[in-house]
């Protein structure tokens, strides 16, 4: 059984943000040299995938999950139809 739901959206961002520390580290530690400004671009992309994988995977957890909601209620109606009342 699942502990939770999984979130793409997070894990792009933390994808992103994962990437954005490590080209600071090696700033910090002298193995290549970052401008500051390098790093807006990658964050704000980050962030709007994420957006967008978390929105997509919202709406694909909501068919999924209408779909389910519409079989069980047919199911249900056919089988009480079935029975006298």
């Amino acid at each position: 059984m699942r502990r939770h739901e999984f979130k793409p959206g997070r894990l792009v961002a933390g994808l992103f943000l994962t990437l954005t520390a490590v080209i600071y580290a090696g700033d910090a530690g002298g193995l290549w040299e970052t401008p500051w400004f390098a790093v807006i671009p990658l964050v704000t992309a980050g962030l709007c995938l994420a957006a967008l994988t978390g929105s997509a995977a919202h709406g694909i957890r909501r068919r999924i999950r209408s779909r389910a909601a519409r079989a069980a209620g047919a199911a249900s109606t056919r089988d009480s139809a079935g029975t006298p009342g």
